[in-house]
């Protein structure tokens, strides 16, 4: 057994070039001098094509009604087979698969062409018969000479087929290890990316940390809470009143009896109680005198409500007119509004919130851009999982094809069989 050889996919190519040559570039070169004497066809039977068409346009416009018909119809014709002529791209590279597909185009424009050369030439005859002539010899050259390109293709050409998929699997596997070597470079620049914006991320969040921590801000937050439970003790103290004051201020709203005054107050202590304690005057004047209406109205039965719903309202009322029960509550919601209002509007509070709003904003747009990183280095893992597949699939097919090569030259290529590529 030859002695295994360790290659890398440049090296490999170089290698092969050298124990093929002999194989290769012969076929290789007999290819390309075919291809070029076709094209050098395709030109002169684009020729007749032209010759056909001014020959034509010349009786058209002698108006010579023996031939104008004819003419008129060699005319189209001419221009038809033009276009198709030209729609024939000849490949610039060589390979297998380039010249198959030129063979099965051509092919194709030659079986069309020779169809309506049967069906429309006799039409045209007794006249342009030598230009007819003329073209039938360059289009019937063209056709030898492509069934010798097919025939080459199909008997010589096709014996390095697999080589030359394999020169193009291994520049495929050059550049796929190009391909995987950048995105490690950029897997690594985006670890590292990350690592500073999580760094900076930390570094503000610290930050917020500290300025909320402040004691202005921990101050706030102290009385915010006991806001919170002053809201809660205002709305159970006045509970009982809640289905009542909805009577009553339906009850107003048709028949009067409460101000305008009375009935914005009305309204607030329904809704936040606490809100409307905290910004009546002392006393709660305004909530008295809802209260004596309520009662009034309640006593008169001006209002329809359950005998419980209706005797704990009473004994609601009895308590805050009567026993004070919301002067020590009121006392507290000023104080606990006032003292809030205080520090909220206090200049450090001011900059301390700016600070920490600025500080917000710029952990967001960390944020954005660490999420967008992540997602970036996902696409490109699931990227390099895809090029790793790509490249074990191109080193199985080229060791497949060395193989058959191996067993096609065995003379020649025996120790191609036994090459290891290296990534």
């Amino acid at each position: 057994m030859s002695e295994t050889l360790k290659l890398s996919p440049e090296e490999a190519k170089k290698w092969l070039e050298k124990e093929t040559e002999s194989v290769f570039v012969p076929v290789h070169a007999k290819a390309k001098k075919l291809l070029k004497e076709m094209e050098k066809t395709l030109e002169k039977v684009e020729d007749a094509c032209n010759m056909l068409l001014e020959s034509s346009r010349r009786e058209i416009e002698r108006r010579n009604m023996k031939v104008y018909k004819r003419a008129r119809g060699l005319n189209k014709l001419a221009r038809l087979f033009l276009e198709r002529f030209r729609r024939i791209k000849v490949p610039q590279g060589i390979s297998y698969n380039e010249l198959l597909n030129f063979i099965q185009d051509s092919q194709e424009v030659f079986l069309i062409t020779e169809t309506d050369i049967k069906n429309w030439f006799p039409r045209i005859s007794p006249f342009f018969i030598f230009d007819r002539r003329k073209f039938l010899a360059e289009f019937e050259k063209a056709k030898e000479k492509l069934g010798e390109l097919q025939s080459f293709l199909a008997k010589k050409y096709v014996k390095i087929k697999t080589l030359e998929e394999t020169f193009f699997l291994i520049e495929t596997l050059q550049k796929l290890k190009k391909e995987l070597s950048d995105m490690e470079i950029r897997k690594k620049q985006i670890t590292d990316e990350k690592a500073a914006i999580e760094n900076r991320i930390n570094e503000i969040q610290q930050k917020i940390t500290r300025l909320e921590a402040h004691e202005t801000l921990t101050s706030l937050n102290t009385i915010n809470m006991e806001i919170e439970k002053l809201r809660l003790e205002a709305k159970h103290v006045l509970r009982h009143l809640r289905k009542p004051f909805m009577k009553l201020q339906s009850f107003a709203l048709r028949q009067g009896g409460l101000t305008p005054e009375e009935l914005k107050k009305l309204d607030q202590y329904m809704e936040n109680p606490f809100e409307a304690l905290a910004t009546e005057e002392k006393g709660f004047p305004i909530l008295r005198q809802i209260l004596q209406k309520l009662a009034t109205a309640m006593a008169k039965s001006e209002l329809k409500l359950k005998q419980d719903k209706k005797r704990k309202a009473e004994q609601a009322i009895h308590s805050i007119l009567d026993k004070n029960l919301l002067d020590d509550l009121q006392q507290k919601c000023k104080k606990a509004i006032t003292l809030k209002k205080q520090l909220s509007t206090s200049p450090e509070t001011r900059d301390i919130r700016r600070n920490i709003a600025e500080l917000q904003e710029k952990l967001e747009k960390l944020k954005h851009e660490n999420r967008r990183i992540l997602s970036e280095r996902a696409k490109i893992e699931a990227k390099n999982e895809e090029m790793l597949k790509r490249i074990r699939d191109a080193k199985h097919k080229i060791e497949k094809n060395l193989s058959l090569i191996h067993i096609s030259e065995p003379t020649r290529l025996g120790m191609i069989s036994y090459a290891v590529f290296c990534l």
